[in-house]
């Protein structure tokens, strides 16, 4: 896996032009699965029976070796590394040889890239898509699926080949799953959003341009099943390359590659080698999995994305998201609203709160949820100084309502580890044990979220006791 774009946002498609001509296209070859109903843009309710035919088991390495014959067939040049089983992430990189520290591997040269300006085997639908503007994320997606439909007919049969059915994505949980198991996390909704994003842009896609193009885009091809499988792969594997003017792109073997919280090195293009490469930051010993950083996120950050959590512990950037309000009982409510309207802030806001402590625009915010009447005055300053686009003059000071602000904190603290209740872990799982797979599935999804809540929770409780702030 690769370090994924940082933002989805939430309008993925633009207003397109109105859709007229119509263009066939062969697909001799087309992989067909079954005619799903009309998908409305909600959270679904129920999980998936359908499986997508294409793609292996996550921890599969079935098409491994035909994927890396590919690969050196295709301009990668000979490598240090091998695709293996392992303990963290399945399937993963290993070292065949010795590696040393601050040496450069992979090299995967432009070529071998998927990106939006990429080939099309079908090249009328891909014209379609770019005449009417269809914004990189969502052409990536469809892609992806027009090429894993015509199977052996694409140059990147074994690339899709070797790509999970199922990506680990909470895109796959279910309303009921999400609101259960995540009920106290703030990621829940950050999940629900995601879910809807990608499903209304379906939506979008079917009603302005499948529809218009039905031999194009069969809808037993190109269904919410199918881009949900897409998007799972973009969040989990498309990185954004700095050296390339931040362009996003899927980067076959280098997507292979699973993240430690205990390296800093990243995926990039190297110029003068005209690959994508990394760096080492450690040296590696032949039978160890090597690692990257998908950059410095939060435990909730990388189940949302890639769908695993790290051992608690072991993560150095984790934080939590600390909900605080102003009370409406407050006799300045209305002059303190305004001010932070202001600023961009609403009366609720959410904070990142870390195992290091807490940011100045929390302080800020609390000098603010707690000051008198009489010190009506610094309102806006108080606002400003707790909007994260406000650069100077953060680390403002009341001592004379710096004890309030603490405990408001503390307070708010308190107030989200009541919401994490033994119920969202304990009775009856509605599990199937006739469906072995299903049965791993509930499992494996109730320890997700018993992992980042666990340590959520940790991050709440060390903040009760230890007031340090970020500088």
């Amino acid at each position: 896996m690769a370090e994924s774009s940082r933002i989805l946002h939430t309008a993925l498609i633009p207003n397109f032009s109105t859709l007229t001509q119509k263009t066939p296209c062969s697909r001799s070859q087309l992989i067909s699965l079954p005619r799903r109903s009309t998908v409305r843009c909600s959270v679904s309710t129920t999980a998936a029976n359908r499986t997508i035919p294409w793609g292996c088991d996550i921890d599969s390495l079935e098409n491994a070796s035909a994927l890396q014959k590919w690969l050196a067939d295709s301009g990668l040049p000979p490598q240090k590394m091998a695709i293996e089983r392992v303990e963290v992430g399945e399937r993963g990189l290993v070292a065949l040889k010795n590696i040393r520290k601050g040496e450069k591997l992979l090299f995967v040269p432009p070529s071998l890239f998927i990106t939006a300006d990429s080939k099309w085997s079908c090249p009328e639908a891909g014209e379609v898509l770019k005449r009417n503007g269809v914004p990189d994320w969502p052409l990536l997606a469809t892609y992806l699926i027009s090429e894993a439909s015509v199977m052996k007919s694409s140059r990147w049969s074994n690339y899709i080949s070797a790509l999970p059915q199922q990506p680990y994505s909470l895109l796959y949980w279910t309303r009921s799953e999400l609101d259960r198991y995540l009920e106290a996390s703030q990621i829940r909704e950050r999940a629900i959003e995601r879910i809807n994003d990608v499903t209304g842009t379906y939506n979008d896609l079917r009603l302005r341009i499948f529809s218009q193009y039905p031999d194009l885009f069969p809808e037993e091809v190109f269904n919410m099943e199918t881009f949900k499988w897409s998007f799972g792969i973009l969040f989990s594997r498309l990185v954004r390359l700095p050296s390339m003017d931040g362009r996003v792109a899927l980067v076959p073997w280098a997507d292979m590659l699973n993240h430690s919280c205990e390296v800093e090195t990243f995926l990039d293009y190297d110029k003068s080698s005209q690959g994508v490469v990394f760096t080492t930051d450690r040296p590696y010993e032949p039978g160890e999995q090597v690692f990257i950083s998908y950059g410095r996120k939060s435990n909730g950050e990388l189940l949302l994305s890639y769908g695993f959590v790290p051992r608690e512990g072991t993560n150095p950037t984790d934080s939590v998201e600390l909900s605080s309000s102003l009370k409406k009982s407050d006799k300045c409510y209305k002059e303190k609203f305004e001010a932070l309207k202001k600023h961009g802030l609403s009366a609720s806001q959410c904070f990142p709160l870390r195992i290091t402590g807490w940011p100045l625009e929390l302080m800020a915010y609390a000098y603010l949820a707690v000051s008198p009447p009489s010190m009506n005055g610094q309102f806006d300053e108080m606002a400003a100084a707790a909007s994260n686009k406000i650069t100077s003059k953060k680390d403002i000071r009341y001592p004379e309502i710096e004890e309030q602000a603490l405990q408001f904190i503390l307070d708010s603290c308190e107030s989200s580890i009541s919401k994490y209740t033994p119920n969202s872990f304990s009775g009856s799982m509605d599990l199937d044990v006739t469906s072995p797979k299903q049965l791993n599935r509930k499992l494996f999804l109730k320890q997700l979220a018993v992992d980042l809540c666990t340590s959520e929770q940790r991050i709440l409780y060390r903040s009760q006791y230890v007031r340090i702030r970020l500088n």
